[in-house]
This record gives C-alpha cells, structure tokens and sequence, in this order.
C-alpha cells in the first residue's frame, strides 16, 4: 500500500554523466551510418533487431544503430532507472511531483479479474482502492452505453439516439476522436458520433447544422466542468438544443420543458457534481475520473464514453486489453527486447546526438488518420519541458515535434523533405495486414496493376517500398545506369540512411489500437526519464489560458481593459474592434 502524500523527491539522474551517455558522445563523434553495409555485414540484422510486443511486430533494423550504440543506450536506461521508475509509476508513487500526484492511467485498463496483476489487488492508492472505483466507473458507462445502443434511453419525444456529440477539447477531445475514427468498422450501424473542441463557433455550428434535435445526446467533458472552450460550446449546444426542439413544436418554451429536455440530451464526464446539476445534467448521468488521469493519458476513462456507445462494451473491453497487453510488456520485457523502452532510447539517440528535431508517424491505414494528431498532444505536452522533476534545469534537449498524416497521401506531400531534405527525420511506418475493407480494382491501369488486383496489396507495396528508399537510397551510379542525363543525376540521387521504424499488426482491431496507444506512452515514459523531467505536468498550457480571461473585457470594448495591455496586442485588438464594427 502506497501511504498518502508520497512524493518522489529524489534528484533525477543526470544521463550526461552516465557511461552510457559518454560511450554515445564517442560514436556520435563523426558518426557515419551505412545501412546498406551494416546489412550486407549481417544477414540476420532484420532478425536481430525485429521484436514483438503483443500483437505489434516491431522492425527497428532501419534505424542507424548498431550494437555498441543500443548496448550504450540501454546503459543510459538502467542508469536513469527507467524500469525502477516505470514500478514505481504502476504502484502509484507521486512521480508527477509538480502537483503531487500519482500517475495511473495503466490502472484504468486493469482486468477485473484480479489474480496474478501488479500490483496485487486491493490497489489501494492514497486511501483508495483503485481498482473498484475504475471498475465501478467502467460498469456505469456500459450500462448508460448499452441504454443508448439498444434504445432504451431516448430523448425528450422518445425518439432513440442516433448521434452522439462530444464536446471536449484537449485530451476530452483528441483521443476520443482518435479512437471513434479508428474504430468506425465496429460502430453500431445507426449511431455516429461527432466531436466539438474548438472555441470557434463555427466547430459547434458545423456539427450541429444537419442534426435533427430529438436524437442527438451531448456529452459534455470537462473532469473540473470549468474550462472556457467547452463549456462555451456546451452553452451553444444547449442554445442550439431549446431552440430546434421549440421550432419543431417537440417543447413548450418554458423553464420546465427546457429543464427536462437538457435533462435527456446531456450528460457529463465530470466530477464536479454541483456544476453538473447547475447546468442542468441530473448528477446520475455524470461519470467520473481521477486527479490521477492526466488528460491526455485518459482516453480509456470516462472520457471515451462517445466511443463505448459507439463500439459496445466488449469492443471497449478488447480495447482495454490491448491497452494492458503492452503495459505488461513494458513491465516484464528485459529492456533488450523492450520494445517501448527501445523505441524511447532511440528517439534520444537522434534528439540528443544526431540533431533530429522532428519525428513523423505515418500510418498506412486512413482509419487512423487522427492518430498523429494525437500524438502530438501525448509526446509534446509530455516532454515539451525544461525543467527536471526537481526544478533545475534540463541538461539535454528535450522533446520531439511529432507530427505525420496517413500514406500514401503523405507521399505526395511532404515525403520529398524525408527521402532528400537536409534533416534527419526519424519516421515510424505504421501498417495493418488485413483490411477493414479487402477491395479489388476491377479494370486495372493496364500496366503494373492488373485488373482484379488486390488493393491493400498495392498500399502495402507502398509501405515496404518508402522505408526501403529511405534506408537505402539510390547512388549516383544506379541513377546513370537508368540512362539518366548526367545534369540530372544529382537531383535524382537519394543519400538513403533515412532511419525508420516499421510496425505492422493483424488488423486494426479494438485491442490493436489499444495497444498503439500504450505503446507510444511508454515510448514517451521512456524519455521523460532519461531526460528526468515530470512528463505527467503540463503548465505550458496555463499561462495562454490565463492572459485569455484578462484580455477578453478589451476585447469586449472594455476601454481600460485594452489599455492595459502592451502596445501590440493593444493596437492588434483596435484593429479587431474596427474591422469588427
């Protein structure tokens, strides 16, 4: 048992003064990389450097490492006590010092059945046992969810729910969406669901244009029910709610039938009861979550309760275990086979000693589209930090832009910076074997593709061929010997040595994107404590929010308001008000 107001105080290790860290310093020093020669060296490198995590095939043997790199990583690792900290983390040690909390998003995805888990049941974290609250929450979701997929929760003139709106921004936002997209092959057909997140009226306008009142349920996401995007977007929505509902005659224009209304087409993921009620959400329809569920960790909370009515319990349950399957691995795995830990280690191999700035994830399948969205707030807010977990200063670069869109589109966009540009871009390729959707082309194009031809096929040559031409190249011979013009060749030269990481799974299934999730929050773990700051934080986002609430009288016309403010942004909100009227 944890005791209460543990905090882990202790001096983050310094990764510089490691030997690890230093036997890096040496190789990186006029580092060379040759994956065409480290290949033809080694028959066996794809073996060697190829893992599996659950069902996630892992080939990291197009990235620029060699042996004595990855043994001087993992030196780093266990210096930094990248696995004592990951127990300490899963036992519910106050890691996020900064606001001295424990960090326990692997504990919302615990099985029930509680033989055999790490820790042992009863979790009791802080005087709580966190396994039955998570439980509890989770059987109040599917109850609520499996009223709205069978009908019998309707709205205010019995009509069953057809769409779903959850609004939300930040982490109540992306990694339901994320999630919704993936997982549209298993929505119940009937159902949609839609997601408002931007302040921007016209979010909220778009998203409710076409809905017909009498079946739209909102869902409001806010664990404080006070951030000022969404509950302005829940003001208009319950606006936008009367007003249909009145046009269409489906209300009288009273407190009453406004009351019971909202009663029956909002509920809430909060655990602010009072403003729950205030808003008009009977408390009854609000699920909760913890101080110990950072947003972005929290996709597998309450705050995915679009999903579950979209998916369904047992989705939802897979999807769970995919979540615990990688947990478990990151948990047990030696950290020379542990794939989060090594894909972690890699990334601080090129931010720190080869340059690297930006990391691209590029999935080849559209269903995850939004999945490099939702990295960007998992990595970025994480380690976007300078400085440790004891308030001193960072001693090495932190941090990746993560960024990406699915293949191929990405190919004929931005790909030409990868193959052929002057910075090193790490970039994993993400992949599925089988297809939601196994379609064939019918007529073909009378060349490389014939009629009848496999189209997931054709993807997939794509996905080999782009992590082949970054690894490998083209040399200046090989395009001459093309019977290329020799003014040309240069142009048409590809360096190669363009590190990339290779993940294929199954299929796209619930748990398959459980486990993504996980792992890429332990790659960030893995980072965050070699780099020894608290990843669990996220004060970058307060100040902006802050100045908003102070700015926004001037911009309301509030004279004294504006000139308190600097003399830009004085003169950019006079413009506003002008070009305004």
């Amino acid at each position: 048992m944890v005791q209460e107001d543990q905090v882990t105080e202790s001096a983050p290790v310094d990764p510089t003064q490691t030997p690890g860290w230093q036997k890096l310093e040496g190789v990186a020093d006029g580092f060379a990389p040759d994956l065409r020669a480290w290949f033809d060296a080694d028959p066996q490198r794809a073996e060697r450097y190829t893992f599996e995590a659950a069902d996630l095939t892992v080939d990291l043997s197009k990235n620029l490492v060699t042996e004595e790199i990855l043994g001087a990583l993992i030196e780093v690792a266990k210096s930094a006590g990248v696995a004592e900290r990951y127990q300490a983390m899963i036992s519910g040690e106050h890691i996020n010092v900064t606001e001295d909390r424990a960090v326990l998003h692997t504990a919302l995805r615990r099985p029930k059945d509680s033989a055999g888990l790490v820790p042992p049941a009863p979790f009791v974290v802080d005087g709580e046992n966190v396994d039955d609250e998570v439980h509890a929450t989770l059987d109040k979701v599917y109850a609520f969810a499996d009223k709205i997929r069978s009908g019998e929760w309707t709205g205010v003139t019995g009509k069953r729910i057809e769409t779903v709106v959850n609004i939300g921004i930040g982490g109540s936002d992306l990694g339901p969406v994320m999630v919704y997209e993936a997982l549209k092959p298993y929505v119940q057909p009937g159902l949609e669901a839609r997601f408002v997140s931007n302040i921007d009226p016209a979010d909220v306008f778009e998203k409710t244009a076409d809905l017909d009142p009498e079946t739209t349920l909102f869902i409001v996401a806010s664990k404080t029910f006070g951030t000022l995007e969404t509950l302005t977007n829940a003001r208009l929505a319950r606006e936008w709610l009367w007003a249909k509902l009145a046009e269409a005659g489906a209300i009288d224009d009273t407190d009453e039938a406004r009351s019971g209304a909202v009663a029956k087409h909002f509920v809430a993921v909060s655990t602010a009861l009072d403003k729950v009620a205030a808003f008009g959400i009977d408390p009854e329809n609000a699920f909760g979550f913890w101080d110990w569920v950072g947003g972005r960790y929290s996709v597998d909370s309450a705050i995915g309760t679009s999903v579950v009515i979209a998916v369904g319990r047992e989705n939802w349950q897979s999807f769970l275990a995919g979540f615990h399957a990688i947990d478990e691995h990151m948990r047990t795995t030696p950290l020379e086979k542990n794939v989060p830990v090594l894909m972690g280690l890699l990334n601080v191999w090129y931010t720190n000693f080869l340059g690297a700035q930006s990391h691209a994830v590029l999935p080849y399948t559209q269903y995850l589209h939004r999945f490099p969205a939702y990295l960007q707030q998992l990595t970025m807010e994480s380690n976007g930090k300078s400085v440790r977990w004891d308030g001193s200063a960072v001693v090495t670069d932190t941090g990746e832009i993560f960024w990406g869109e699915p293949g191929t589109n990405g190919q004929h966009a931005f790909y030409q910076l990868i193959h052929q540009g002057t910075r090193i871009i790490p970039a994993d390729f993400i992949a599925v074997a089988n297809p939601a959707h196994p379609l064939k082309d019918g007529t073909g194009d009378g060349g490389a593709v014939q009629p009848g031809a496999d189209v997931h096929a054709l993807f997939m040559a794509n996905y080999f061929a782009q992590t082949k031409a970054l690894a490998f190249g083209k040399t200046a011979d090989e395009v001459r010997a093309e019977g290329t013009k020799e003014s040309v060749v240069p142009a048409r030269v590809f360096s190669g040595n363009r590190p990339t990481t290779s993940i294929l799974a199954p299929a796209l299934t619930p748990s398959v994107v459980g486990q993504l999730i996980a792992l890429y929050e332990h790659i960030v773990f893995t980072e965050g404590t070699i780099w020894g700051i608290d990843s669990f934080d996220q004060w970058g986002v307060e100040l902006g929010k802050q100045l908003a609430l102070q700015i926004a009288p001037a911009v309301d016309g509030d004279s004294a308001a504006l000139e308190s403010q600097d003399s830009s942004t004085k003169a950019l909100i006079a413009r506003y008000l002008e070009l305004r009227k």
